[in-house]
Parts: C-alpha cells; sequence; structure tokens
C-alpha cells in the first residue's frame, strides 16, 4: 500500500505503550499490516537491514508486528505478548530501523513462548528459540510495543558500535549475515 516514515529515536512516540488491537480483522489493521510490509521490504532493499517492524516505528500506536524473514511467508502479529521466557539468556548484537546507525549488544532470553491473534482473530501460541534467531527477534518488537528500545537493554556501553564498524567487525556472524 504504502511505504511509510520510519520514526526515529528521539521520537516521544517510540516511548508510548501502544493499546491492544480491538479487531485484528478490521480493514484498518489489514491497512497498517500492508503498510508495514511495504516499509520493511523497503528498508531490507535500501539498508540490507530488516527482518521486522512494530507499528508504533510506522507512528501506529497499536499492539502489531509483522515479520518478514528471508525465505519465510509474511507473519503478522496481532497483540503479541510473552507468555513464558527462559530463565537462561543470551547475549546478542541488537539493531533498529528506528537508529539503524547505532549497533549494540543486548541480554535477551534465549527461548520465550508468545501469544498472539493472526489478521482473522485466531488466536495462536508459539515458542521461540535460537533457530531463525526467532526469539531475540521477537523480543525486540514486542518491547517497541512496551515503548522499550533495544538501547534500554545494551548491557555494556563499551559494545555501541557504528553501523560501519558492526559490518566490519561482527556482521558475518549475526543474524543480520548477507545471505
Amino acid at each position: 500500500m504504502a511505504i511509510r516514515e520510519v520514526l526515529q529515536l528521539g521520537d516521544p512516540r517510540l516511548r508510548e505503550v501502544c493499546r491492544p488491537v480491538a479487531n485484528p480483522a478490521s480493514a484498518e489493521v489489514a491497512a497498517t499490516v500492508r503498510d508495514m510490509a511495504d516499509t520493511l521490504a523497503h528498508w531490507r532493499k535500501t539498508t540490507g537491514y530488516g527482518r521486522a517492524i512494530a507499528a508504533p516505528q510506522i507512528g501506529v500506536m497499536q499492539r502489531i508486528v509483522f515479520m518478514q524473514l528471508p525465505g519465510a511467508e509474511p507473519w503478522p502479529f496481532v497483540n503479541p505478548e510473552i507468555a513464558w521466557a527462559s530463565d537462561e539468556k543470551m547475549i546478542v548484537w541488537d539493531a533498529c530501523l528506528s537508529f539503524l546507525c547505532i549497533f549494540m549488544q543486548v541480554e535477551r532470553h534465549r527461548e520465550i513462548t508468545v501469544r498472539y491473534q493472526d489478521l482473522s482473530g485466531a488466536s495462536h501460541e508459539i515458542k521461540a528459540g535460537a533457530e531463525r534467531d526467532l526469539s531475540e527477534l521477537l523480543q525486540h518488537e514486542i518491547d517497541h510495543l512496551d515503548g522499550i528500545l533495544c538501547i534500554d537493554r545494551v548491557v555494556d556501553l563499551k559494545t555501541l558500535c557504528t553501523r560501519e564498524e558492526f559490518e566490519k567487525r561482527y556482521r558475518a556472524a549475526s543474524p543480520y549475515a548477507v545471505k
């Protein structure tokens, strides 16, 4: 439908807690998901980054996440919530379309269970782990819905680096590696 502007670090809307979606099957939600898909595809094409996007990143303050993993079907999540998180944690590289010039290491749960609705309103539950880096990705996106940014979760300020340094030193061993 449309490529939307991605809000950037400093925009106060990125710090707002999003409201639940009352009707996942509404035309408004479908249009938002199409815009999220178009915006994510544009970022992936122009920057080489972007596996998922949260609705507040395009200024829609609703609990919607859209994921498009390489070689996988598009995957919208409406009203996602983490129902369970493992005690075991991991340190991972993280970045965000809302400040793609900065990369950092954050701590995330190794495994989580997420409850969500699809675009028909049907409820689902998935267990996410290290496979396809799904656990860390969903935690990142669900954080957006609560006004939390990955920069809030940095484990050590010394891990902050520019995109150029990340690409030179760490990208090949990360989920952002070019396939």
